[in-house]
C-alpha cells in the first residue's frame, strides 16, 4: 500500500534536471506525506477543513496528557541533586524509546486503526519521553562541577535511547513472526484435518 501523497512548490526543477509537473505558472511535485496519519493532502486550491483535524488532534492531546502525567509522576518521585545522575529522566527516555520502537511494528505489521499511532506514538509517548529535560539535566550538572556525570549521562542516554528502538522494534516483529508462523500453522493443520467424500 503506497504512502498518503503531498503536494510541494518548487522554484524550478528537480535535482538533476528532470522535468516537474507544471499547474499554471507553478511547479509541482508529488512527494511522500511527512506524516500518513493526517492522511492525503487536499488537491491543489482546496484546504482540509479545520473540523477535520479534530479527531487527530483531540487524541493527540488526550495521549498527551497522559503521558506527560506519567512522567511528572515518576520524575517527582524520584528526584535527583543537581550533581547525580538524572536516573528517573534516564529510565523515561530510554523506556520511552522502547515502546517507541514496539508500537512502530505494531502499528505497521498489526494494527491498522488510523488512531493507535497519534494516540500512543505522537500523544503518550510524545508526552512521556523529554529530550528537552534531558539537555537541561546536563546542563544543571555541568553546571554544579559534575562534569563527568554530565558526560556521562549526555552518552549514555543517547547510546541507550538507539538501543532501546532497536531492541524494542526487534524483539516485538520476531514476536510477530512467530505469532504469525503459529496461527498459519494452525490453520494449516486444521484444514489438513478434514476428511474428503469418496467418489
Amino acid at each position: 500500500m503506497s504512502e498518503s501523497t503531498e503536494t510541494r512548490e518548487w522554484d524550478g526543477v528537480v535535482p538533476g534536471g528532470a522535468p516537474v509537473p507544471v499547474l499554471g505558472d507553478r511547479h509541482l511535485l508529488e512527494a511522500d506525506s511527512v506524516d500518513p496519519d493526517l492522511g492525503p493532502v487536499p488537491q491543489p486550491g482546496r484546504s482540509r477543513s479545520w473540523v477535520q483535524e479534530l479527531p487527530t488532534l483531540g487524541v493527540i492531546s488526550a495521549g498527551g496528557v497522559c503521558g506527560a502525567l506519567a512522567r511528572y509522576g515518576l520524575a517527582d518521585a524520584w528526584p535527583h541533586p543537581a550533581t547525580g545522575f538524572p536516573w528517573a529522566t534516564f529510565v523515561i527516555n530510554v523506556s520511552g524509546c522502547a515502546l517507541i520502537g514496539v508500537l512502530m511494528v505494531i502499528v505497521t505489521q498489526v494494527v491498522a486503526r488510523w488512531w493507535v499511532r497519534p494516540l500512543l506514538g505522537i500523544g503518550v509517548l510524545g508526552g512521556f519521553t523529554t529530550f528537552s529535560t534531558y539537555v537541561v539535566d546536563v546542563h544543571r550538572a555541568a553546571a554544579a562541577g559534575a562534569a563527568g556525570i554530565a558526560l556521562a549521562y549526555l552518552a549514555v542516554t543517547l547510546l541507550g535511547a538507539m538501543l532501546a528502538v532497536w531492541a524494542g522494534a526487534g524483539i516485538t516483529g520476531v514476536l510477530v513472526s512467530r505469532r504469525r508462523l503459529r496461527a498459519s500453522r494452525e490453520h494449516g493443520s486444521r484444514g489438513g484435518g478434514v476428511v474428503r467424500g469418496g467418489r
